[in-house]
């Protein structure tokens, strides 16, 4: 479903996308659009992106054609989910030790959308740690 959502296919288009959105929480998943874990995120910013259409935005950025961002954001995993609110990185912990980005994929809609909310409402206060609704740490799945 990668070709359903927007691609950005500049640095200058990434930096405006996160520039221009004022009101609106900017999703941006770095990957590329033939890897399988991608594939599947895909499908699932997809099937939600018309439910949070209110708040936030959905982006795509291959990091093949767009390397401008791997360093800077450490994007050394074959898919990365990463927020923006008006220009400034929205940092979300989820239990895991990295709040940066999430570089798994997520099966559920409602937990995608679950940690969208959560981070629009807490980057609209002014917060730039969000702490995430459910948390993903291992220490639960042994």
């Amino acid at each position: 479903m990668s070709y359903m959502l927007p691609h950005l296919h500049s640095g200058w288009a990434v930096d405006q996308a996160i520039l221009t959105e004022e009101k609106r929480v900017v999703v941006i998943r770095f990957g590329s659009d033939w890897d399988k874990v991608c594939m599947q995120t895909d499908e699932v910013l997809y099937s939600i992106a018309e439910d949070i259409k209110n708040y936030a935005v959905v982006y795509l950025v291959d990091i093949n054609s767009v390397p401008d961002f791997n360093d800077m954001y450490e994007l050394y995993d074959p898919c990365t989910v990463m927020f923006f609110f008006r220009n400034k990185h929205i940092m979300i912990d989820l239990g895991t030790g990295n709040n940066n980005k999430i570089n798994w994929h997520i099966n559920s809609r409602q937990e995608y959308i679950d940690i969208i909310e959560t981070i629009f409402r807490g980057a609209r206060k002014g917060r730039g740690l969000v702490v995430s609704p459910k948390d993903y740490s291992t220490k639960y799945k042994y």
